[in-house]
C-alpha cells in the first residue's frame, strides 16, 4: 500500500514527465538546450570532390592576426609570402583537392575485421566439427549408397521422369 502511494507521487512529482514521450518529442525539436539541432537552411562548410568550393569560408571567426591577414589580401597578391597564401588558402578551405582525393587507409581495418570475423568463424565451424557433431551416420558410407540405389532401381521408383527412367532395365546398366 505505501510503494503504491509512494510510485503515485512519485510520478505526479515529474518522474513521469522526464519519461514520457511528450517531453522526448519536444527536445527533438529544439525545444530543449540539451539537443544539438544542425539548421539546413544556412549555408554549411563541407569537404566534397563533386562540390570543391562550399557556401561558406571554412573559418568564419577570424582571430586578429588572421583579419589583419585578410586586409592585406586586399592589397597585390605579389607582396604577400607564400606562408602568408597558404595561411589565407586554409581560411577559406580545410582541403586541398589533392587532399581531399587522396585515399584512406581506413580499407586495412575493413580487410582486418574480414580477416578476424573470417577466422572466427573457421574456429566455430572446427570446433563444431569436434565437440557438437557426431560421427557421420553409417547410411552415408558407399555400400550402403550402392545397396538403397539397387534397391530403388529393383522397386522402379519414379519410373517416368524420376530415378528409374534413368536406369536400363533390359542392359542392366545407366541410359
Amino acid at each position: 500500500m505505501l510503494s503504491t502511494r509512494a510510485l503515485v507521487r512519485g510520478l505526479q512529482a515529474g518522474l513521469w514527465r522526464r519519461v514520457s514521450t511528450s517531453t522526448s518529442a519536444l527536445a527533438a525539436h529544439g525545444h530543449s538546450s540539451a539537443v544539438d539541432v544542425v539548421d539546413c537552411s544556412v549555408p554549411q562548410y563541407n569537404n566534397r570532390l563533386d562540390t570543391p568550393l562550399p557556401d561558406i569560408p571554412f573559418i568564419t571567426n577570424l582571430t586578429p592576426e588572421q583579419k589583419t591577414l585578410k586586409e592585406k589580401e586586399k592589397d597585390a597578391w605579389t607582396k604577400l609570402s607564400k606562408e602568408e597564401k597558404l595561411a589565407l588558402y586554409r581560411l577559406s578551405f580545410e582541403l586541398s583537392y589533392a587532399e581531399m582525393k587522396k585515399g584512406s587507409d581506413e580499407w586495412k581495418t575493413v580487410l582486418a575485421g574480414f580477416f578476424f570475423f573470417l577466422g572466427f568463424t573457421g574456429l566455430l565451424v572446427w570446433w563444431q566439427r569436434i565437440y557438437v557433431y557426431g560421427d557421420v551416420p553409417h547410411t552415408l558410407s558407399p555400400e550402403w549408397v550402392e545397396k538403397q540405389t539397387q534397391r530403388m532401381i529393383d522397386m522402379r521408383v519414379n519410373p517416368v521422369h524420376g530415378f528409374s527412367s534413368k536406369w536400363d532395365y533390359e542392359k542392366k546398366q545407366w541410359k
